[in-house]
């Protein structure tokens, strides 16, 4: 009740006054509107030195404290952005408006594609404008924007070079950036290199209360189901007793080598026209903590499925039993080569990936007197990756993914301004090896879309449309090729009451094709006997090839106070499920592996999401600044409880000063207990993390200048894990740390 007090009085402290506040960040992700302030819809951006502060080495650690996102971990390689509850499929990661094209929505253990270093802005969109990105998208988009294709000509030579450096992970980590112009020609090259080591903690790795918690719930319910069951679980406990080692200040096999190197150029023509291309390769490895494989809760962006943790334990035993000699190499830093070389059959898990991706984009600027601009984009990407089980590869995953992106924006028409476009997308999936359960498929979707505003005195009207076209091709014997044809809709209204507040409303209706994996799991199996596990998540999962599209109706309320440089933004929303698709608990097992069936059932979220910051005054030369930030959400299905795997209540505040060449900062998140876990999930503690920070400016000249910056990240050395991820009683946050760069710009 505190909380939601503090809550209450924190949006009810945005009516203090200020001076006119200025947007000027221009929306990428939506054509239509010139600054954010053009829109009623929930809109989250990083950029500049807040993005610089914020960045991490994953894209949803980058963003998991601002209001209504949270991370999503499977280690520190791991980090992906849970928006109002929603991920996978249903919160989707482009990099400069096109898919980023990996895996990541298949399983929770495969890493998002995207780079924060290098990113000139990041870009969330919640609501109805996700339709411009595909109606499944129902929790959000994020958009990583970064200028491998330069959008401006370019005078002479600019670039900048990073070093940073983290203790918790023994972390170092190198970027660079040069942009040079030749006369109509713009040329991009930048560049990462990053190595960590085992990541250092509070405490022990392993909840074991956590995990014994969890068995009896389990035991609970196989007592009540199953009585063969129950005894497992007894063998499975023994054994875990008998060889689980933990370790104590460290997680094991969290090392991580990531590389990138991305290069493109753009010739200008016109008045603000241009063309280009461009070409990225990543190579990336990442281990996998150890106790977590066979012990996963299920499915990745199934996030909201109910029951699946009752599988988690079933194994419990024998996970133990295959990482048992790995824990006699406890010696920090050195595990990792010694679990290679281990004389057991079933290794440590390694994920060894690597991606191509190629982009070309054109932009014409007022083709017409009616058309303000037309972009088009084509992006091929060819991504690969290992799931190494010490030497050997246990699944090797393949996806070729073509794109084509079509948009014309007009001008104003009997009051109206627009964007209509297409979007298609042919995608080759293929995953080979022994443990491979899903097989080869060929997806095609194809999407229209329309989305239009009207400006009437203090009035701003939006609606939208959006049709897809979706067919999933499988090379399987029993199931033949699914077609789907989705309509998503959306209308939305911004009302400006005053010079400093705006209220705005939104419905949309979103619709969802079944994932290949929903779809198509084992299907080939002809008894339980043939079922082959999923390795990451140790689990068999049996898709449904006559799954329904899955339906969501969406309402948000927005309040909104810009005044100068103070702001406050205030939003309430619900989204109401139709056939949503889980992975189910079956209760069945085969050699003790629990089996998983892709269901449907209805469910409901809603939830309130704050963020403001409020100039105070100047001091000392430079400015003060108070934010404050908060976000709530509650899932249920509509038979089945609470759904597992969501972010608990949080409340957040910041203080800075800013001043012509040094600022500081301190910030102060405070997490409530996640006692609403789901049904055979165990609670998660709340946290409060103090995190500051501090950097220096010196200036040579307009282009040129050095950055020093220092952070002292969860000063207090909280044990933190997070609700939202499946290996939260496995591998905890980092503890008490301090990360220190240098950036030149020149």
């Amino acid at each position: 009740m505190k909380r939601l007090i503090c809550l209450a009085v924190a949006a009810a402290s945005a009516s203090v006054a200020a001076e006119d506040r200025t947007l000027e960040h221009v929306l990428v992700s939506v054509p239509i509107h010139k600054q954010e302030a053009d829109t009623a819809l929930p809109v989250t951006i990083l950029s500049g030195d807040e993005l610089r502060r914020q960045a991490a080495t994953t894209i949803g650690e980058t963003l998991g404290n601002r209001a209504g996102i949270a991370n999503s971990t499977y280690g520190p390689g791991v980090g992906r952005p849970v928006i109002r509850g929603q991920q996978g499929p249903r919160a989707i990661t482009l990099q400069n408006n096109i898919l980023s094209a990996d895996i990541s929505s298949l399983s929770p253990d495969h890493s998002v594609n995207v780079e924060a270093l290098t990113a000139e802005s990041i870009e969330v969109l919640r609501g109805p404008s996700t339709l411009l990105y595909g109606g499944g998208a129902i929790g959000g988009v994020v958009n990583v924007i970064d200028n491998r294709i330069p959008r401006q000509p370019v005078d002479g030579i600019d670039g900048a070079v990073e070093y940073r450096y983290d203790d918790a992970s023994d972390m170092d980590a190198g970027v660079f950036m040069v942009e040079a112009g030749l006369g109509n020609f713009a040329f991009h090259l930048d560049g990462t290199t990053r190595e960590t080591s085992d990541l250092d903690i509070p405490g022990m790795a392993i909840d074991e209360a956590a995990l014994e918690a969890q068995e009896e719930l389990l035991g609970h319910h196989d007592e009540h189901h199953d009585d063969e069951h129950g005894d497992e679980h007894d063998e499975h406990d023994e054994h875990g007793e008998e060889e689980v080692e933990n370790t104590d200040g460290y997680i094991a096999n969290t090392d991580s080598d990531t590389d990138v190197l991305t290069g493109g150029f753009s010739f200008h023509f016109g008045q603000g026209s241009f063309v280009g291309l461009s070409v990225s390769h990543l190579e990336s490895e990442y281990g996998i903590p150890p106790g977590t494989h066979d012990h996963d809760h299920g499915h990745d962006e199934e996030h909201e499925e109910h029951g699946e943790e009752h599988d988690d334990h079933d194994e419990h035993g024998e996970e133990h039993d295959e990482h048992d000699e790995h824990d006699e190499h406890d010696e920090h830093g050195d595990e990792h080569d010694e679990h290679e070389h281990g004389e057991e059959e079933e290794e440590v898990i390694r994920l060894d990936m690597e991606q191509t991706r190629y982009d070309a984009m054109l932009h014409l600027q007022n083709p017409s007197d009616s058309i303000e601009a037309v972009r088009g984009f084509l992006t091929y990407t060819d991504y690969e990756h290992a799931e190494l089980e010490g030497v050997e590869v246990g699944t090797m995953y393949n996806r070729e993914t073509w794109e084509t992106r079509l948009e014309m924006v007009h001008d104003a028409f009997l009051g109206n301004n627009g964007v209509i476009g297409l979007q298609y997308r042919a995608d080759e999936f293929e995953a080979a090896g022994e443990e491979a359960y899903v097989p080869k498929t060929d997806s095609s979707e194809l999407g229209l879309f329309l989305l239009e505003d009207f400006h009437s005195g203090d009035w701003i009207y939006e609606a939208g449309l959006r049709v897809d076209l979706v067919e999933r091709d499988p090379d399987a014997a029993n199931a033949s090729e699914e077609d789907f044809t989705s309509y998503s809709i959306s209308g939305s209204a911004l009302w400006q009451f005053s010079d400093t507040w705006q209220a705005g409303v939104s419905l949309s209706r979103s619709a969802r094709a079944p994932a290949t994996e929903e779809l198509f799991s084992n299907v080939d199996a002809m008894d339980p006997e043939e079922y082959v596990t999923h390795a990451a998540t140790g689990i068999i999962e049996v898709g449904d090839p006559d799954l329904d599209e899955e339906v969501s109706v969406n309402a948000d309320l927005a309040l909104q106070w810009h005044a100068g440089e103070s702001w406050a933004e205030l939003a309430f929303f619900y989204n109401t499920f139709s056939d949503y698709i889980f992975l189910l608990n079956s209760t069945e097992e085969v050699d003790e592996t629990a089996i998983y069936f892709y269901e449907q059932e209805d469910a409901d979220f809603y939830g309130v999401e704050l963020e403001s910051e409020f100039h105070l005054t100047e001091v000392g030369g430079g400015a003060l600044a108070l934010g404050l930030r908060g976000d709530m959400i509650s899932g249920e299905f509509d038979s089945s409880g609470d759904v597992p795997r969501l972010p608990p209540l949080r409340l957040g505040a910041s203080l800075s000063w800013t001043g012509d060449a040094f600022s500081t900062w301190v910030s102060v998140l405070d997490a409530a207990d996640q006692d609403n876990p789901g049904d055979f999930e165990t609670e998660t503690d709340g946290y409060t993390r103090w995190d500051m920070g501090a950097d220096y400016r010196w200036t040579f000249s307009d282009n040129s200048d050095l950055l020093v910056f220092l952070k002292w990240k969860n000063i207090g050395d909280d044990e933190i894990r997070l609700s939202t991820s499946f290996l939260r009683n496995y591998a905890p946050e980092a503890g008490e740390s301090v990360e220190a760069g240098i950036r030149l710009r020149f």
